[in-house]
């Protein structure tokens, strides 16, 4: 290897010159190495990151309390990473390494403000990488983009709402705006923010749900006239089989393999389905058990493990459903024809189309033997009481609504709907991303919702459906949409396609950004551009004369309860999340009869109002109050099927054609355990073994002999859109790994730049970041190296968004 190729991946960990941070998270460094993880998870593995997380804060009182304070409901506040459940048998440390690292994350003493930004230009932070960005500490007061010094400067709340608020009004329709939203914002957050964009005329609202798991929600409708799942947190403790299917729990949702380790012990069969060896899949100590961490006694939270191809889960899932029938034919206990015959509708269909699907057919796309298969349906036979859980690993392909369609068809056929531990259970990602579509955030309003707040709060909201997330950066990307508002997120970086996001943002004439740290968005900014700081969900909100204020969540679950920041916030001019959503609405429709400053002022009113307006909220302000708050109904769990049979749907959707062709592979995108959505702590990943290193994709061992290529060989990777075009990101490293023959593996946000704007799920309309036609080859050396990690799509080639956000000249156009 030339040594010049060598010193550019240590320089793209550093960042540009004069960068000052390292893009590396502490305590990592030096070349990058791969040994295959053989520990248990979480365990002392997790407890010594912890520790060192909270020495990396300052706060060596405020640190140590949070961990005694969040998730639990006497004034603690909800951990604002992954929306599993909290414990509901009053546990005293019921946190994990992930959701403490979130936390110590926003915690950090260190601070940006006028003086930060007044030293520093945009194009120079511009070549910063994403972890210096973030790692400059917390935002302290409003900043507006001056285009004369290229920098950042103060602005008033007044004037800074008075400048979003004249920008919209300046449009000639409504539809010119859009208004996205992450998944941590809280429910009175999300309430105000859909009742001020639906009374300004739009129902532009897109957010990441779009991104993530749109598939499920669309599917569970269908087939049960629901758009979440039917169990919770107790259903776990009683389940005699649980499935988890495309997530890595150790890494996503930590607290799960608590659940895990529970079902384990009482004898419950646990399956992962994955393409990737993970080790959630295998042993875990909890570290909240003191006598198992003392004597480092593992428990397995695995009984088998599944490794489909990328895409093969829904032939899988028909394979098993296929095995249960034929077994039907002989033991008529293998199904449970009762409840099909009085709660289903579209049986005969279903059982047709599982019967004419050839064992030959369900073994190649599915990419499992069918002894395997059978294995699972096994499994699943013997199991009265089973739960499947899925996450982005399903959601984020193409044909994701058939494949969670077809994980309820199976669950049906056994009667696992609306019975104590079992039912379908989407893992959730961001804390209350669930939450957020409880509450009005989605771009298709049901009927109603909108007559509800029409009568309620007295407005006129449009009817037509708006723009979701790829939507709306198209829109921009064509000059349709002029005004984008982002409430928390990383839009830049979250949103597919990373050189087209690009554009489209800079094509705007406003860009606002809700926010707690500096990040890429706010460097790829429109004509005009806004940072709004917010207080962070462990920070105290405080009404006027210094009552607590608290703000409600809803988990995976459909758990609602009260949150309550404790720390003292990061600046005496952070507004909460309510109150910048109110200060825009008033700036935006200073006629208009909302109580905004009531609002604002007193989230008791604003749920009053929500109790009004949303089903299953009635007398929101009293049963929140309640011990662990309250669940919200769930028709499909009594057996009521909202859909138009009135009938839990099954589903008879022709099996997708899944295999690439000769010579490429299937991409999927993933996180690492170092990381939390667009946030990246360090360049390592423990579970998986690699330290150092980012720019990297997994591959199968045979895949990678088949290419001639060697570990940590340099490689570029070439996503195929189906429009034919390509991008490239050059110069990543081949890692062997244990994942399904046919598939590679690499991070997020890093390889969103090989993923096509244009190509997504025609059921759902999400992303194919989980499904990316690739050609993966040896680097060959022509002239000057490249930069590792730097992509070059079409005729608008794209850094890498770890690297900078102003790509050099086109590279390639297609």
């Amino acid at each position: 290897m030339a040594a010049d190729e060598r010193g550019s991946d240590d320089m793209l960990s550093r960042g540009a010159p004069g960068t000052p941070a390292t893009g590396r998270g502490p305590g990592t460094g030096g070349p990058p190495s791969h040994r295959p993880y053989e520990h248990p998870s979480a365990g002392w593995g997790a407890a010594r990151s912890v520790g060192r997380v909270l020495a990396r804060t300052g706060e060596p009182v405020d640190g140590p309390r949070a961990i005694f304070k969040m998730n639990h409901e006497d004034g603690g506040f909800d951990c604002p990473g992954c929306a599993w459940p909290d414990d509901r048998k009053g546990l005293h440390l019921d946190i994990c390494e992930n959701g403490i690292k979130h936390v110590a994350w926003e915690m950090t003493p260190k601070r940006v403000g006028a003086e930060f930004f007044a030293a520093h230009t945009v194009a120079e932070l511009s070549e910063w990488t994403d972890f210096a960005l973030e790692d400059q500490g917390r935002l302290t007061e409003p900043m507006v983009y001056d285009a004369e010094s290229d920098r950042y400067v103060p602005i008033t709340w007044h004037d800074a709402f008075e400048l979003v608020g004249g920008e919209l009004r300046g449009l000639n329709h409504p539809d010119r705006a859009a208004f996205y939203t992450s998944g941590r914002l809280s429910n009175e957050a999300s309430f105000l923010y859909q009742l001020w964009v639906r009374e300004f005329g739009t129902n532009n609202l897109p957010d990441c749900s779009n991104m993530c798991h749109e598939a499920s929600g669309l599917a569970l409708a269908a087939s049960l006239g629901t758009t979440k799942g039917t169990v919770d947190l107790a259903d776990w403790e009683k389940a005699d089989a649980i499935f988890v299917m495309g997530i890595n729990a150790a890494s996503n949702a930590p607290r799960m393999l608590t659940s895990l380790a529970h079902a384990r012990r009482r004898g419950a069969q646990i399956v992962h389905v994955n393409p990737m060896a993970e080790a959630a899949s295998g042993r875990t100590i909890v570290p909240h058990e003191p006598l198992n961490m003392a004597t480092f006694h593992a428990t397995r939270t695995g009984t088998l493990g599944v490794q489909p191809r990328i895409g093969g889960d829904m032939a899988l899932i028909r394979g098993v459903a296929k095995a249960v029938l034929e077994a039907a034919e002989k033991d008529r206990t293998a199904i449970d024809r009762e409840f099909i015959d009085r709660y289903t509708h579209g049986f005969e269909g279903y059982r047709r189309a599982c019967e004419e699907t050839p064992w030959e057919r369900l073994v190649e796309q599915s990419g499992v033997p069918e002894a395997t298969i059978r294995k699972v349906a096994a499994v699943y036979r013997r199991s009265r009481r089973t739960i499947i859980s899925w996450c982005l690993g399903v959601t984020q392909q193409e044909h994701g609504v058939d494949t969670v369609r077809e994980i309820i068809g199976l669950l049906l056929l056994r009667g696992n709907i609306g019975r104590e531990g079992a039912g379908p259970c989407p893992i959730r990602g961001h804390s209350n991303v669930q939450g957020n579509r409880t509450c009005g955030i989605t771009h298709r309003p049901p009927e109603q919702l909108l007559d509800r707040l029409a009568e309620v709060c007295g407005i006129d909201p449009p009817s037509a459906p708006g723009l979701d997330t790829v939507q709306t950066a198209e829109a921009m990307h064509r000059g349709e949409v002029r005004v984008f508002v982002g409430m928390g997120g990383n839009f830049a970086l979250a949103a597919p396609d990373t050189a087209r996001t690009f554009e489209a943002l800079r094509n705007c004439e406003l860009t606002v950004h809700v926010s707690t740290k500096l990040n890429r968005s706010h460097l790829v900014h429109g004509a005009k551009a806004l940072i709004l700081p917010c207080l962070a969900r462990s920070e105290r909100d405080e009404r006027r004369g210094g009552a607590a204020q608290g703000v409600t969540v809803e988990d995976s679950m459909s758990m609602v309860h009260l949150s309550y920041g404790m720390k003292r916030p990061a600046s005496p001019h952070l507004r909460s999340e309510p109150a910048i959503v109110c200060g825009l609405a008033r700036a935006t429709l200073p006629g208009g009869r909302t109580p905004w400053e009531e609002y604002a002022g007193d989230y008791d009113r604003v749920r009053d109002t929500m109790a009004q307006v949303l089903d299953g909220f009635e007398d929101f302000n009293r049963k929140v109050r309640l011990p662990l708050g309250f669940r919200l109904p769930q028709p499909a769990r009594e057996l009521v099927f909202l859909t138009a049979s009135g009938r839990a749907e099954f589903s008879a959707a022709p099996l997708p054609q899944v295999l690439p062709a000769k010579g490429r592979l299937i991409l999927a995108t993933v996180r690492s355990h170092d990381q939390w959505n667009t946030t990246i702590y360090s360049d390592d990943d423990r579970y998986r073994g690699l330290k150092n290193l980012r720019t990297v994709v997994f591959m199968h061992p045979a895949d990678m002999l088949e290419r001639g290529l060697s570990q940590f060989q340099h490689v570029d990777v070439t996503s195929i859109a189906k429009d034919g075009s390509r991008r490239t990101v050059h110069g990543y490293r081949a890692v062997s790994y244990d994942v399904a023959r046919g598939c590679a593996v690499g991070y997020m946000p890093e390889l969103n730049a090989l993923c096509p704007m244009g190509d997504v799920s025609p059921q759902s309309g999400q992303p194919l970041a989980k499904h990316l036609t690739v050609e993966v080859v040896p680097v060959v050396r022509t002239g000057a190296a490249r930069p590792p990690g730097r992509a070059f799509a079409g005729s608008a080639p794209a850094a890498a968004p770890r690297r900078t956000p102003r790509p050099p000249a086109p590279d390639s156009a297609s």
